[in-house]
C-alpha cells in the first residue's frame, strides 16, 4: 500500500478505504491474521510484500546467531517479525534489532516499546526505497542511535550513526572487513561470514 495525501489507508474485504484519522497500534493489534505483514508509517497502514526470500531469511538468521553469540551477555538480539512500537502511529518491523539488558523495560508482550540500541534492515529488490529512504528518515526521527543497511547482493553493510537528528554514513564495510561499532563493542563479524550461510540460495 502507498501513502496518499497524508490519509490513512487500510485493507478491508479486498478493498482500499481512505480515512482522515491516522491508523493506530490498537487497531493494528486487532486486525485478523491474513498471512501478510504490515507496518504503520506516520499513521498509514502499509502492506509489506512480497514475503522475504529464502536468502533473506537465512541471512537474517545468521546475523541474529552471530550477534547473539558475541553480544548476549549485554544485549538481547531480535529478528523479524517483531513489532517496534515507536509511537501509537509508528510501528515498524525491522529485520534486526538489539536492546541493551539495562533497558529491558522497553521489551513487552506487545513487542519493543521504545528506542532500541540498533536497528538493521536487509535489502531486497522490493524494499530498497523503503529501507534506504523511508525507514532511514523514520528511524532518525525517533532517534535510534545506529542503523545498519545490509546489502547481501554486494556483500556490503552500511553503518549509519545519528548526528544532529539525522543519520550520517559512518562506515561502509565490504566482504572481509570486520564490522565494528563504538556503541556496541561486542559486535565483530564480516559480511563474508553472513553471506556464506546463504550461498547458492535465490534472492
Amino acid at each position: 500500500m502507498k501513502k496518499r495525501d497524508n490519509l490513512s489507508t487500510h485493507q478491508s474485504d479486498d478493498k482500499f478505504m481512505v480515512r482522515e484519522q491516522p491508523f493506530t497500534y490498537d487497531e493494528y493489534a486487532q486486525m485478523p491474521d491474513d498471512g501478510n505483514r504490515y507496518e504503520i508509517a506516520s499513521g498509514v497502514l502499509e502492506l509489506m510484500s512480497p514475503a522475504p526470500t529464502p536468502k533473506h531469511q537465512v541471512i537474517s538468521n545468521q546475523m541474529q546467531t552471530i550477534l547473539t553469540n558475541s553480544c548476549q551477555m549485554e544485549y538481547i538480539v531480535f529478528a523479524s517479525p517483531i513489532d517496534l512500537i515507536l509511537s501509537a502511529t509508528e510501528v515498524r518491523q525491522p529485520d534486526l534489532l538489539m536492546v541493551h539488558r539495562n533497558r529491558m523495560e522497553i521489551i513487552t508482550r506487545r513487542g519493543i516499546e521504545g528506542i532500541p540500541d540498533l536497528v538493521g534492515e536487509i535489502l531486497s529488490p522490493h524494499s530498497a526505497k523503503r529501507d534506504k529512504v523511508q525507514k532511514l528518515a523514520a528511524y532518525a526521527a525517533y532517534r535510534i542511535p545506529e542503523y545498519w543497511i545490509v546489502d547481501s547482493a554486494n556483500e556490503l553493510l552500511e553503518q549509519y550513526l545519528l548526528a544532529n537528528d539525522k543519520y550520517e554514513l559512518h562506515n561502509l564495510y565490504s566482504c572481509e572487513e570486520q564490522v565494528q561499532s563504538d556503541r556496541l563493542p561486542c559486535v565483530s563479524f564480516t559480511m563474508g561470514q553472513i553471506v556464506a550461510a546463504a550461498e547458492g540460495l535465490p534472492g
